[in-house]
């Protein structure tokens, strides 16, 4: 049989065909995984790289176990700014088959990709937003809330300093909804625990770097707590800034609502000596938490410590690869909607949170750590900055279901 140059040619193009078939085949079964993250603003070391490093851990474990079930992990920095982060994550479903979004950081922004991860029916899983309204009026079946909120540290910060006699309280406050919701929330369990919320001072962000005016009025109003409202690189200029104005040599506690072991190592126990910081997850809390610290470390600069943003990152991807694999990877690219309730279904067990669950509303449970920076010289090693003061167990530490107004809690 002769074959003319026709046929050849026809036969190529039907081999390229196929590959390239096979090529879009083998990439609508990727799961694709966008850290949608703040890479350089104030909330780079608490969000950032870190949590792209724990996300990249979760993806490693779960491959190594399932190495048929391909994972991409694409990032990118949200620089604080909901335009950026809401057609950052409409490019992502739209045009690079983007699964799930994690990490995200700013509440004004999580609250703004929320009904763009319903349109698309994709998952929307937050490990770094502060707000509860995530599972409040604003939850959704394509939403789950990880590390924490501003009720579950306001409620473990609020009422234990307040019930510990520290009745009066000031707060200097982020202007936009995360700071706005930590201020809320701690006065409601300061006033619940018999104190009282004398003054507050907000400032603009992110821009603010000096909070000169701000200590100064939280001086004068003689409050025995100072309740910071912030995060990040305020968090700590702020600090610094008030042991320069001596608040805490005149008897003022210092009480960082969503402060973390990043800031504490990063401004010394020096500067942060005496603070009370809630957490949900502490490195150094038992042998698994330090196992995961331990693995993770090796992708990290060396002395960074994770918190419990990163560890969030961690626990929650675990938490979805495990509800990919359960659905098989056709199904679960196929709606968003339906991981969720599948990662509903099942109980969570990670080496950052231990076992817990994730309710209705899309908040997973776990217990809450209200912690004591050591003074210098108190620590025996790396990473060594903490106390335990007390401990929320994990069906205490959240808003009860019946509080939040979520529409998917039936009555």
């Amino acid at each position: 049989m002769t074959i003319t140059r026709r046929v050849a040619l026809g036969g190529a193009a039907l081999g390229f065909g196929a590959r390239r078939a096979r090529a879009q085949a083998q990439a609508n079964e990727t799961i694709r995984i966008g850290v949608l993250t703040d890479l350089a603003g104030p909330y780079r070391d608490v969000t950032g790289p870190t949590s792209v490093a724990c996300v990249r851990q979760a993806v490693e474990e779960f491959t190594a176990q399932n190495p048929d079930i391909k994972i991409e992990i694409i990032t990118a920095d949200h620089q604080n700014k909901p335009d950026v982060g809401i057609n950052t994550v409409r490019q992502w479903f739209d045009q690079r088959g983007v699964d799930v979004v994690t990490d995200v950081g700013n509440s004004a922004i999580a609250l703004g990709i929320n009904p763009v991860c319903v349109e698309k029916d994709r998952v929307h899983l937050n490990a770094s937003a502060g707000t509860s309204e995530l599972t409040a009026k604003s939850c959704t079946p394509n939403t789950i809330h990880w590390s924490y909120d501003t009720w579950c540290l306001s409620n473990t910060s609020g009422t234990a300093l307040t019930r510990a006699g520290n009745t009066t309280w000031y707060f200097i406050t982020a202007d936009y909804a995360f700071g706005h919701a930590i201020e809320r929330d701690t006065t409601r369990f300061v006033e619940a625990a018999g104190g009282k919320v004398i003054g507050a001072s907000r400032y603009p962000f992110p821009q603010t770097t000096d909070f000169s005016a701000f200590l100064l009025q939280a001086q004068a109003s003689k409050a025995k707590v100072l309740g910071l409202a912030m995060a990040g690189d305020d968090l700590i200029n702020c600090v610094k800034q008030a042991q320069e104005f001596g608040l805490g040599k005149s008897g003022m506690k210092y009480a960082a609502i969503i402060g973390s072991i990043t800031g504490v190592i990063a401004a010394g126990l020096e500067t942060m000596q005496g603070m009370y910081i809630a957490e949900t997850f502490w490195w150094d809390l038992d042998d698994r938490t330090r196992g995961f610290t331990k693995r993770v470390q090796t992708k990290l600069p060396p002395g960074v410590f994770p918190n419990y943003v990163h560890a969030g990152n961690y626990g929650g991807v675990t938490h979805y690869l495990k509800a990919v694999k359960a659905m098989g990877v056709g199904n679960a690219k196929a709606s968003g909607r339906e991981v969720v309730a599948q990662m509903k279904r099942m109980p969570t067990d990670d080496d950052a949170f231990g076992k817990g669950l994730i309710r209705e509303d899309g908040r997973k449970i776990h217990p809450s750590y209200l912690l004591h920076v050591k003074k210098p010289g108190e620590n025996k090693y790396p990473g060594d900055v903490y106390t335990l003061a007390g401990t929320v167990p994990a069906d205490q530490a959240f808003r009860p279901l019946s509080e939040g107004g979520c529409a998917l809690v039936k009555p």
